[in-house]
């Protein structure tokens, strides 16, 4: 049986699938094999998560999720999806501070590469992680957390799989909250500084055909006052909408100012929902939130090459962290996303003149996107990347989870020391 990915751009390559319906089982598979890699919800564009030998979906695994009132953590399956959890932690009174845009994404694959939603104070998702079971290379079952393991358990989180199989993931949890979601239309470039940093989380949306950013969708917490009617020289949406032009509102979470809970503001779309058909190809930069200004000044020569093979390109902000492979790693980021047609001939050269325009701000990319930045290049905009490179080797000697692409991108020797 063929298996493909979520958008269908990746034919997985394994030659043995598994779906254990237990720890233990998952333990034997993993110890038994060469090769072996993790899947989730296949909402990556790139072959990191792709292997010859076996590929594991843990979607049999045990679903009990474990809330920690006392420590303000909840404790979840790692295939468990954000909009299942949310649904449930929400029932408790309970949410997680920031979601991404899809509430589809699995929790462990999410927290893997460092996936992310917005807000100039909201960190990406893996840094709500305070705690890590993972089914290592031999087949034994360790437990990492924040307070215990500090600096190493910093490079353990955004980990692209490759440092054993996650199982289960503890989390930040903060008191449920509830938040308005609205959109505007018609942004002048110049107002984009201050309309990044306006509410909770912020998305701008443009389509580079009009030097006016077309949508900004401002999530803003009930309690504080709405923007006014002129907020920045936008205008009101007097209809809900999607962000890419002609796709159907309904798909999309509530807007038009409605208060509801943080779970039904925060992603873009709904959960019950498949977001659009996969028929599309993404890459997304992250560079130093100062540089915001500067990276669309560098990218605006190239709009009429980007806009033919551009659905929408999504402009949010993240903050800074201490987790190693963080695209978001000891420096606050303006996140550059595009979503592009399902034509990687006609998509790849697009994607390599964007990345020679943003060169000289040292981008680092999504993980889990579509990027041909070099891997020297990749290295030196990471300052932990060598330190990551040899934990890896350390708790993975003979490279059962590592794969081609990692292997380009995170180059070892054979005796394990950092190539």
């Amino acid at each position: 049986m063929t298996r493909r990915n979520w958008a269908g751009n990746v034919t997985y390559s394994a030659r043995r699938h598994h779906r254990p319906e237990s720890v233990d089982e998952l333990r034997r598979v993993v110890a038994g094999s060469d090769r072996v890699r993790a899947v989730g919800s296949g909402h990556s564009f790139n072959r990191f998560g792709d292997t010859t030998g076996d590929l594991v979906s843990l979607a049999g695994l045990p679903q009990e999720v474990t809330l920690d009132r006392d420590r303000s953590t909840v404790t979840v399956p790692a295939a468990m999806r954000y909009g299942d959890l949310a649904t449930r932690l929400h029932a408790e009174g309970y949410a997680l501070a920031n979601l991404a845009s899809l509430p589809h994404i699995s929790v462990a694959g999410a927290v893997a590469t460092g996936t992310h939603g917005s807000g100039e104070r909201n960190g990406n998702l893996a840094t709500a992680v305070a705690a890590l079971e993972l089914v290592t290379a031999d087949g034994d079952l360790l437990t990492v957390d924040r307070t215990a393991d500090g600096d190493t358990f910093d490079g353990m989180v955004v980990s692209l799989g490759a440092l054993g199989v996650v199982t289960r993931v503890t989390l930040d949890v903060v008191p449920a909250f509830t938040l308005r979601q609205e959109v505007r239309l018609g942004l002048p470039r110049e107002a984009l500084e201050p309309a990044l940093g306006a509410a909770y989380s912020v998305s701008v949306f443009t389509d580079w055909r009009s030097p006016l950013l077309r949508e900004v969708w401002i999530k803003q917490r009930a309690e504080l006052p709405p923007p006014p009617a002129d907020w920045l020289g936008t205008t009101v949406a007097d209809r809900p909408r999607h962000p890419v032009a002609g796709m159907p509102a309904e798909h999309c979470t509530p807007q038009l100012g409605v208060p509801g809970p943080w779970y039904e503001r925060l992603p873009h779309f709904r959960l019950g929902f498949t977001p659009s058909s996969g028929a599309e190809l993404q890459s997304e930069y992250h560079v130093p939130r100062a540089a915001a200004v500067s990276a669309l000044a560098a990218l605006d020569g190239l709009a009429d090459r980007i806009a033919p093979v551009l659905q929408v390109c999504e402009l949010r902000t993240v903050a800074a962290d201490r987790l190693w492979l963080s695209p978001n790693h000891e420096r606050d980021s303006f996140a550059i996303h595009f979503t592009w047609i399902a034509d990687a001939d006609a998509v790849a050269p697009v994607v390599a003149a964007v990345e020679e325009r943003l060169a000289p701000l040292a981008p680092r990319p999504h993980w889990g996107k579509i990027f041909g930045i070099a891997p020297a290049a990749v290295a030196a905009v990471w300052p932990r990347h060598a330190d990551f490179a040899a934990l890896a080797a350390r708790l993975d000697p003979a490279g059962k989870f590592r794969t081609d692409l990692f292997d380009r991108y995170v180059p070892t020797t054979r005796s394990g020391a950092v190539g």
